[in-house]
């Protein structure tokens, strides 16, 4: 909690923190979505299990929540999940998925909704576009 000077009184804000298994698997600096998206990389297929590990992160936020929802609690609970799994079922599978080699592993910049409704309908492969980390300087905020 920070405290701020307010001819009123004191000022409160809380600073939400990452929880540690997000700042485990993901990146170090933040992106721009509009960035990643305007990078002319080819599009390839890729075997959804290479990207599977995803679904138990806690990626997404409850409403109330930080980082506190994962993919496969809102296929599990979807009625719990609405605003969630609404998003999944509308998600617009003619944009590939936007990965990055992170950490070991591939790991998405952009297209988690779409991810999950490909596995949803039991799909095997999905459309990538493998962003090198040479374009890091390119796509930060």
């Amino acid at each position: 909690m920070v405290e701020g000077s307010n001819p009123s009184g004191p000022t409160h804000v809380t600073i939400k923190k990452l929880p540690s298994i997000i700042q485990e698997v993901g990146f170090d600096f933040h992106w721009s979505e509009e960035k990643v998206w305007a990078l002319d990389v080819p599009v390839e297929d890729m075997e959804i299990t290479e990207l599977e590990w995803h679904f138990d992160i806690p990626f997404w936020s409850t409403p109330n929540g930080y980082y506190d929802l994962t993919p496969n609690q809102v296929l599990a609970e979807p009625e719990k999940y609405r605003e969630e799994y609404e998003r999944i079922l509308k998600a617009d599978m003619q944009y590939p998925l936007d990965i990055m080699f992170w950490k070991s592993r591939w790991l998405l910049l952009d297209g988690l909704h779409r991810l999950v409704k490909a596995k949803q309908q039991e799909k095997q492969k999905v459309n990538v576009r493998k962003i090198s980390t040479d374009f890091i300087g390119h796509i930060v905020k």
